[in-house]
């Protein structure tokens, strides 16, 4: 019988270190909301893959899809022999993504080489090369995708140098003290001291950060940050990449500050389990990209765009932005009942768009000292207990809630359940000096 400790150690013969792992589980089968790892264990999925399976695992409109393609043709790539489904998946986001203008797109493979070529159409369309990038950002593991990030440890630490011409400034998180007027003086400080606005080609922004802790963008902040940018002739870039296609109660997280920006990168939820990502802008900036300065071999692969084409069907069709403000007011409303109780005094905040919600825990509400231990003590001990949870922010002392958007709420009580359990369970062993 296969187990998943046998599984490990040829994990860790055959894998470098560098890889993280989250648990020392081996997946064999999912359905929907559910999965089952290679002892048969089974398991609530809380991840969705990281945001990916926003229309849950194998949906049967995406494996339909996927398998009719399988019949037809695989790879081609589409610099040299393209083919409809491709053009199809742009033309579905040039209406889908924000903006009153016209906008085009093209596919790649991943989030970071989505932000890696938003990055190079900024400085091509502009003729500038500074960046502005914000505290606690996540936007890839790439070199400038990387640079953009705003988190050290363990994304930055060890590989410089990084790319010059990349400035952070801090993101307004009013739970931790930083107010949006404060995040907007620094900006202002910024051009007035460090660089000038008219070297400036882009800021990268994440309507909600997601690896930073799930903490939204104010709207006005957003509508401000459009303003600077038209200002100065600044492209104003959207990392949709873990908020898109549903999640945050919304097609886009920006539509909830009514604001469009001039690039919008997404990935991950597009689709529906299969590697595909895209660069959507205004048609006149990415019209400015030399003939062959973007493409890749496998970018927008037609078993991809078949997946593509099948998701953005299904949350239409089944309509999954309302689902997801559904399934994010019932978490939203159980975890602050937990919250108000005496039972979890160590719940300090409990914030999220949509079906994007996050618990953040603190050793001290007073203070907001963050408590990683526990956070970590929980999602291991939901595994045990067949929940599957992942944490997230700078200091690891947020537990972020990503059910796929299709998660049957008899399992979304069962998760929650889980969840309650392990959280006090867990709360157990820390006190303890387990």
């Amino acid at each position: 019988m296969s187990t998943n400790a046998a599984f490990t150690a040829r994990r860790a013969a055959a894998i470098p270190a560098g890889l993280s792992k989250h648990l020392d589980v081996y997946i064999e089968k999912a359905e929907n909301a559910e999965l089952w790892d290679v002892e048969g264990k089974r398991y609530i999925d809380f991840a969705a893959g990281i945001a990916v399976n926003n229309t849950g695992h194998r949906h049967p409109k995406v494996v339909e899809r996927v398998r009719n393609q399988l019949d037809k043709v695989t790879h081609t790539s589409f610099q040299t022999t393209p083919y409809i489904d491709y053009v199809a998946v742009c033309e579905k986001l040039n209406d889908l993504v924000p903006g009153d203008f016209p906008k085009k797109t093209f596919l790649v493979s991943t989030g970071a080489e989505a932000i890696e070529n938003a990055a190079k159409i900024a400085r091509a369309a502009t003729g500038r090369s500074a960046f502005v990038a914000f505290s606690g950002a996540f936007h890839g593991r790439t070199l400038m995708a990387m640079t953009l990030t705003g988190k050290t440890a363990p994304y930055k630490a060890g590989f410089g140098p990084l790319v010059p011409d990349v400035f952070h400034l801090p993101f307004p998180i009013p739970y931790h003290g930083i107010s949006e007027q404060e995040s907007l003086t620094a900006l202002d400080r910024f051009f007035r001291s460090e660089v000038d606005p008219t070297r400036v080609a882009g800021i990268f922004v994440e309507p909600v950060q997601g690896e930073g802790g799930f903490y939204p963008a104010p709207v006005t902040f957003l509508r401000t940050l459009r303003e600077i940018c038209d200002k100065h002739g600044i492209l104003l870039i959207a990392d949709e990449i873990q908020t898109g296609f549903a999640r945050t109660g919304k097609m886009f997280a920006m539509e909830h500050a009514g604001v469009a920006a001039d690039i919008v990168t997404m990935a991950k939820g597009l689709g529906g389990g299969f590697p595909i990502a895209a660069v959507t802008g205004r048609a006149d900036i990415m019209d400015k990209i030399p003939m062959g300065g973007v493409g890749s071999t496998f970018a927008g692969n037609p078993l991809s765009c078949a997946a593509s084409l099948a998701v953005m069907e299904i949350i239409e069709d089944e309509k999954l932005i309302d689902r997801a403000n559904e399934v994010g007011s019932r978490l939203k409303a159980v975890f602050e009942d937990w919250q108000e109780g005496n039972e979890f005094a160590c719940i300090g905040d409990v914030r999220g768009l949509g079906a994007m919600v996050a618990i953040e825990f603190v050793r001290d509400r007073e203070t907001r000292q963050p408590w990683p231990e526990l956070v970590k003590a929980i999602t291991h001990t939901a595994a045990e207990k067949g929940l599957l949870l992942l944490s997230c922010g700078v200091h690891g002392n947020v537990v972020r809630v990503l059910t796929p958007l299709t998660i049957p709420f008899e399992h979304l009580d069962e998760g929650v359940a889980i969840l309650k359990d392990s959280l006090r369970a867990a709360l157990e062993k820390v006190e303890a000096g387990q």
